[in-house]
């Protein structure tokens, strides 16, 4: 069952920008680094735990209740959901997009959290249906006025992720590979966000450097093309994978000045900093489309061991 206290933290933590990945009410690296991030900007020891000085802190910041009560539409029920995704890249190329498998995985996803955590919070017996009344973590956003400039596709894309608009403007970027970390700063180097990343592998570690985002591509198809992945199963060839949340780079990619490397959604968001990826730069969805309106064309991206 999921810890009410430690649930708490983690909505406060996603409302502010410091994500704790998952909302699950679990302990866990990605709190430790939330919780971390939070108390450098209100000069508190740097303990990454909930003690007693950080706890009030984020008392303060509470804001609505953690847990929200919501109603299922017709259109949530409706989908479309794909069903379970086939393993290989070369197979789910046949499919008409790489949408949600079930209703579960997009409200899990919606609601910054995982499939377990739903059914922790109401029961395995509760029936997905239209008008059904369920508990959801309470990350919903009021603010959609989102840039003009923006596919409305995609505007659809950070609505369902509970992505509000009006994120402040990023100066840098610091990835840490050691803190399987991304920070955010302004040109004053203040810490404006934090994010959990996965950075890498040994076979593709993470390039030590100083980039750029060069550009976005918004709810993007995927090339795949087997030679660039030395974890590609014999026989496979290049193929094109269409759009989806469970597309291998999630909802967006920030293209980076580094040949082949970008900052991009994940179609497993619980697996962040705790798996390998090809070398970049690997964010749950709604993580990774938060960032995508805190940066630009040319914001420095500097990666550190």
């Amino acid at each position: 069952m999921a810890d009410a206290k430690i649930m708490q933290s983690q909505v406060i933590l996603d409302r502010l920008g410091f994500s704790p990945g998952v909302i699950d009410g679990k302990q866990g690296f990605t709190l430790k680094l939330a919780l971390s991030g939070f108390q450098q900007t209100r000069d508190l020891p740097t303990t990454g735990t909930l003690d007693p000085a950080t706890a009030a802190a984020l008392a303060k910041l509470a804001g609505p209740p953690p847990e929200l009560e919501v109603t299922l539409t017709p259109a949530d029920v409706a989908g479309p959901y794909v069903g379970p995704l086939p393993k290989r890249e070369d197979d789910q190329a046949k499919l008409p997009s790489l949408g949600y498998a079930n209703i579960l995985e997009m409200l899990a996803e919606r609601y910054h959290t995982t499939t377990a955590t739903l059914i922790a919070l109401n029961s395995p017996d509760t029936k997905l249906i239209a008008g059904a009344k369920i508990k959801v973590p309470n990350v919903a956003v009021a603010a959609h006025d989102y840039p003009a400039a923006l596919p409305d596709g995609y505007k659809q894309t950070l609505l369902g992720l509970n992505v509000a608009s009006g994120q402040p403007k990023a100066d840098h970027l610091v990835v840490s590979k050691s803190h399987k970390s991304l920070s955010v700063f302004d040109a004053d180097n203040k810490l404006l966000a934090q994010f959990p990343v996965t950075t890498g592998s040994q076979h593709d570690p993470l390039p030590i450097g100083h980039w750029k985002v060069v550009g976005a591509s918004y709810n993007p198809e995927f090339h795949f093309n087997p030679k660039l992945f030395w974890d590609a199963k014999k026989g496979e060839k290049k193929a094109t994978l269409q759009p989806g949340p469970n597309g291998p780079v999630g909802v967006v990619w920030l293209d980076l000045s580094k040949a082949h490397y970008g900052i991009h959604g994940t179609p497993e968001p619980q697996n962040i900093g705790r798996t390998q990826s090809h070398g970049c730069i690997r964010m749950t969805n709604w993580d990774a489309a938060r960032l995508s309106l805190m940066v630009k064309p040319g914001t420095p991206a500097i990666f550190q061991g």
